[in-house]
């Protein structure tokens, strides 16, 4: 068997890694990367193989840089399964034609900027520049059917017109809804064949709903060959989802590769315990200010998980009990997909909501925006409460219009509850507001660029990592020691170059044999 290592190595987002043996070519994830926009688009553009190779695809979870490039795979000619969990398929029923539409939605704007910038060229050209923002002011008029709508229609007659070249999205919605037909959604625990000799066990991994450990096993000239995928490992004792599992069974336990998560190779995580605590102090010194919260977070898992937290609070009477809105339609959608899968909460919450009756991820104050006039109104909105806006990452959708509208006013707190990549909007806001934090908040704040202008950045800046739903470097290592498997050989990805080499460096001093792969870098089991 040989392993090829495509994405998420010495990096985190773009989860991609290839199994061959006897004629079998199964990819692990397929997901997108996640940066600097102009990399990002290039890298996400380009598979390094031809689709049409592959026998299957194993999906450990739905978020984007582990799924997000699925329906690419299946534009260029895929003709296998996904095989992942009910949860997960569930989960990219709503994510991959989400992030479809984002995408659709941002070439229509990048065409809209290279019409508009042409028009104003073509007919106001000649005006002197004291007038170039009224020309662009008339331009707009032809380009947009209103404040927030573009005229596609009339974009698309001025392309045809001038022959602009213009920006494609990677696929189209109709390009991830045909993806969705390729997905077999699995349950934990029962082996299924994906090849030619070969089959797969799904475990949980604790990460978030319907997150999957994936043993392979497959043999060859009457040798035996096992790889796991650990996927992304999560934490233990959380609220909501079960531990990550650690009792594998007693044909699953004998693993000659474990490829292995190392986003938080080199970090501790603040205590699960005392996450609520945290959050209540930040959550009532920020209402107190008279201010809004602000919490940038994933659709997926995080946001459910932050309403679970606020519900307990509220029920509790630890809180004022402000207004909680959740701004992002691809959240709400996700919420619900959290309620079909009871099956897949911990003994705690069946316990305190679901054998009470209640619904873990509803409370009286809570409020989904839908339309875009909805969240508009909300970024206006001047008394106190809570915004829970995506992305998690401030890369995209509707949290850079609230950062835009409140990262001015130190009343208002922005509170990082996840992972920010490098060269992120949201790493930025972290690390700038912390040094400004360090610095006593003294002299003029910094200015970050959002959305083609730079703001101050005075709001308050908190980071609570307890939220966090990758395990750190102790949990990642309960995962090792203590789960029943015995591993001969490990692999790490996904995570940084520095996280990466410095779990390496521990394992290694507990007498473990680890590699950190580069892009490209195979390793062969049968050497």
């Amino acid at each position: 068997m040989r392993v090829t290592f495509y994405g998420a190595v010495r990096e985190v987002t773009g989860s991609m890694h290839l199994l061959t043996m006897n004629q079998n070519n199964v990819l692990l994830d397929c997901g997108m990367y996640q940066g600097r926009r102009k990399e990002a688009d290039r890298k996400n553009r380009q598979l390094p193989f031809d689709p049409a190779i592959l026998t299957n695809a194993l999906l450990s979870h739905a978020h984007i840089d582990h799924s997000g490039r699925i329906p690419l795979l299946v534009k260029e000619g895929f003709n296998g399964r996904v095989i992942c969990t009910r949860a997960t398929a569930d989960a990219c029923g709503y994510l991959l034609p989400d992030s479809a539409h984002i995408q659709e939605s941002d070439a229509n704007y990048l065409n809209y900027k290279v019409v508009r910038e042409l028009l104003v060229d073509v007919t106001y050209g000649s005006q002197p520049d004291k007038n170039r923002q009224a020309s662009i002011e008339a331009v707009q008029k032809i380009l947009k059917k209103d404040k927030h709508h573009l005229n596609l229609e009339a974009i698309d007659d001025l392309i045809r017109k001038y022959h602009v070249e213009v920006v494609e999205p990677i696929y189209t919605t109709a390009d991830a809804e045909l993806a969705l037909t390729y997905f077999d959604g699995v349950p934990y625990h029962e082996p299924l064949p994906i090849g030619k000799d070969m089959e797969c066990t799904l475990y949980d991994a604790g990460h978030i709903l319907g997150s999957a450990i994936s043993i392979v096993k497959t043999r060859s000239n009457g040798k035996r060959f096992s790889v796991c995928f650990s996927g992304d490992i999560g934490r233990f004792s959380k609220p909501i989802l079960q531990d990550p599992t650690l009792d594998f069974a007693e044909e699953d336990r004998e693993i000659d590769l474990l490829i292995m998560e190392s986003t938080y190779g080199d970090r501790v995580h603040e205590k699960v315990e005392d996450m609520a605590p945290h959050f209540k102090k930040v959550f009532k010194e920020t209402i107190e200010r008279g201010g809004t919260l602000l919490i940038p977070s994933f659709a997926f898992g995080r946001t459910q998980e932050l309403l679970y937290v606020i519900h307990q609070m509220y029920h509790q009477g630890d809180v004022p009990k402000v207004p909680v809105y959740v701004d992002s339609p691809l959240a709400s959608n996700i919420t619900k997909v959290f309620g079909e899968h009871p099956e897949m909460y911990d003994a705690d919450t069946h316990a305190d909501f679901l054998k009470k009756g209640d619904n873990p991820f509803m409370f009286k104050q809570l409020r989904f925006t839908s339309s875009v006039e909805e969240s508009m109104s909300l970024m206006r909105e001047k008394q106190p409460h809570v915004v829970i806006s995506a992305s998690g990452m401030c890369e995209a959708g509707r949290i850079l219009h609230h950062l835009r509208y409140k990262m001015h006013n130190p009343k208002n707190t922005i509170l990082i509850v996840g992972f920010m990549a490098q060269n992120t909007l949201g790493r930025r806001i972290l690390e700038q507001g912390e040094a400004y934090a360090a610095g006593g908040r003294k002299g003029a704040p910094p200015r970050l660029r959002l959305m083609n202008k730079e703001y101050p950045l005075a709001a308050q800046v908190e980071k609570i990592g307890g939220f966090s739903a990758h395990g750190d470097q102790n949990e990642m290592m309960r995962f090792i020691e203590r789960s029943n498997l015995n591993v001969k050989k490990i692999a790490l990805v996904h995570g940084e170059e520095e996280q990466s080499l410095a779990f390496a460096d521990t394992l290694r001093k507990k007498g473990r044999d680890v590699v950190v792969p580069k892009v490209g870098e195979c390793i062969d089991l049968n050497n």
